[in-house]
């Protein structure tokens, strides 16, 4: 159904020209009242199998959840995917991004972008910008990567990445061992808060750059490591920011979004909506890990987090 539109006749006009014909007047309600579609929780299910897939071959298994976008697109502003690269091969792609960021599910290789090359393993993370053309090597067994960019932002403006070199977001690269040592840090933190603390141990990858304004290395982005201890339940809450959750390891743990649960599987994605109460919980006998990607860094500039607990 297409948008109520104002009247655009009566009175004395001038001639119309090919850039009148564009013009259009809507009343305010339609925009402010039902102007996007609310969209539900979603799992990738069907994604994860594909990756998972013994005889998947090399290539980019994406993430696109059709709430609308005429773009590909897991969220309004955030794209994922699964990197799957056999032993011995490689894969190349350039994004419409300013941002790419990666956790390496399992494998060892290197990515490597002009004159920059990381190498890296199982648990690593590593940012890069977008724009130019990177290429993936994996080592002497299949690699599985997860790749987030923020393509949709520059497809709803419908404009071209910085040109190599001249982006704000530099190369960075977090080892397996750090993370674990941080997220080890922030875990004992909660323990010291005692019943002041719901178990959920996080911390949020950032760098040099952009540590002192509070965000990962790229501006509009979070990309974030989650905990939570066996028996533990986070206390409900909502935000402004979509979710998109990758479970890393977990036993008998969900999610209430929207006063509906949604069960965890290894390696499934799971996308929370912008403002819905929503929780997690570990039921299981084992400590649970999860990344947490948002568009908070957006929120965050505009001062529109909305943050708060239910």
């Amino acid at each position: 159904m297409q948008p109520q539109q104002l009247a655009r006749d009566g009175g004395e006009r001038r001639a119309q020209t090919a850039y009148t014909r564009r013009a259009a007047f809507l009343p305010r309600d339609n925009y402010y009242v039902g102007a996007q579609k609310e969209f539900p929780a979603h799992v990738f299910m069907a994604e994860r199998a594909q990756a998972l897939d013994p005889d998947c071959p090399t290539g980019f298994i994406v993430l696109d959840y059709p709430f609308g976008a005429d773009y590909p697109a897991t969220t309004p502003l955030m794209l994922a995917r699964y990197a799957r690269i056999r032993a011995g091969e490689s894969l190349a792609a350039r994004f419409k991004s300013s941002a790419e960021v990666y956790y390496v599910i399992r494998g060892s290789g290197r990515t490597c972008q002009r004159e920059d090359c990381i190498h890296w393993t199982t648990g690593d993370v590593f940012c890069l910008p977008g724009g130019g053309e990177t290429e993936h090597h994996a080592g002497d067994a299949d690699s599985l990567l997860w790749v987030v960019t923020n393509e949709p932002l520059l497809s709803l403006e419908n404009v071209e990445p910085p040109r190599p070199g001249h982006g704000s977001i530099l190369p960075v690269h977090y080892l397996a061992e750090d993370i674990d040592r941080n997220l080890k840090l922030t875990q004992d933190e909660e323990a010291r808060k005692g019943a002041a603390s719901n178990g959920n141990g996080a911390f949020i990858f950032s760098s040099q750059t952009f540590v002192e304004k509070r965000r990962l290395p790229f501006p509009t982005l979070m990309f974030a490591l989650n905990s939570l201890v066996p028996g533990n339940d986070q206390r409900p809450h909502r935000h402004n920011a979509v979710a998109l959750t990758l479970v890393l390891e977990s036993e008998q743990c969900y999610s209430m979004i929207d006063g509906k649960r949604h069960d965890w599987v290894d390696l499934a994605a799971l996308v929370t909506p912008p403002g819905q109460v929503h929780s997690h919980h570990n039921k299981g006998s084992k400590l649970t890990r999860f990344l947490i990607a948002q568009d908070s860094g957006m929120h965050y500039y505009c001062r529109t987090s909305g943050f708060s607990y239910a």
